[in-house]
């Protein structure tokens, strides 16, 4: 039933039924009955068209990027994946009532390298431009501040102070703050290093200007480098998301959906809170 059809009074019921001379209300109830059956059938054919396209072997096949330590974790006994993000997998494939395989990969970009080729389903990764020619986002579930760590008596002190001639600053290759940084730099070079701890050592023994990299990592890279300092404030706040291969337009509908659920809910602020994960923020909704 209608919402507006609840609690109506005698006066607001519809007009009299010219063919059986009765109240119509008994038509309307029939004529809902069948619109609510066909909203069943389409909300079937729907979950059935996701769960194709999400799930297409059968199992819901989460790629989840290693490299990111607030988002994923690898358990010290079994060695299997774990963390915020693997939750948030196993919670969609819940919903969708299959199966989940979680898939690690060592960083976000070998992982949307492998989005072509089929062999994931959905995955958690920062959403960037670059990406997108791939891989069908869904707005940010999290957000992580990005900034700069500069080393003992260095003289920069505010983030648009690091954009000069002359200044190097080490990023770990593909991260989605270097793509940032590639679309965004005017004036420094960028020395791009695989990994977050090789990005570190470099910044330290070439004697680099700035690292960049995620505050939550960079606290502990300072803690590290006695005399470093964090730059106050960020030059990107990295969006968090999930996403699915190209070509599974439903599927990302639904994925989308979920994301805005799930961050309504507070199902992600709840899970952060399950893995005592500091420096994430909920993404605001879409």
């Amino acid at each position: 039933m209608h919402q507006h059809d609840i609690g109506k009074r005698p006066t607001d019921v519809e007009p009299q039924c010219v063919v059986c001379q009765g109240s119509t209300v008994g038509h309307s109830l029939i004529r809902q009955a069948a619109t609510f059956t066909s909203q069943v059938t389409a909300m079937t054919d729907s979950i059935s068209t996701v769960r194709s396209e999400l799930a297409p072997t059968g199992t819901l096949r989460v790629a989840l990027n290693m490299s990111n330590f607030l988002l994923t974790a690898t358990d010290p006994v079994t060695g299997e994946p774990g963390g915020i993000a693997a939750d948030l997998g196993r919670e969609l494939g819940q919903r969708l009532g299959v199966p989940v395989a979680l898939l690690p990969y060592p960083n976000p970009g070998v992982l949307a390298d492998a989005a072509p080729t089929g062999v994931w389903d959905v995955g958690f990764l920062g959403a960037e431009p670059q990406r997108a020619h791939a891989i069908d986002f869904s707005a940010a579930y999290v957000e992580i501040e990005a900034t700069y760590l500069v080393p003992p008596g260095s003289p920069l002190t505010a983030i648009a102070e690091v954009d000069r001639p002359g200044i190097r600053i080490a990023a770990p290759d593909r991260s989605a703050y270097e793509l940032y940084l590639t679309r965004s730099l005017q004036h420094a070079q960028l020395v791009r290093v695989q990994g977050a701890d090789n990005a570190f050592k470099r910044f330290v023994a070439d004697k680099l200007d700035a690292l960049a990299g995620l505050r939550p990592r960079l606290v502990t890279d300072q803690d590290n480098l006695p005399g470093s300092r964090l730059l106050d404030g960020n030059f990107t706040a990295v969006q968090q998301a999930a996403g699915t291969p190209k070509g599974r337009p439903t599927g990302a509908r639904y994925l989308c959906a979920f994301i805005e659920d799930i961050k309504a809910t507070g199902l992600v602020a709840r899970t952060i809170a399950k893995h005592n994960v500091r420096g994430l923020t909920v993404a605001p909704k879409a």
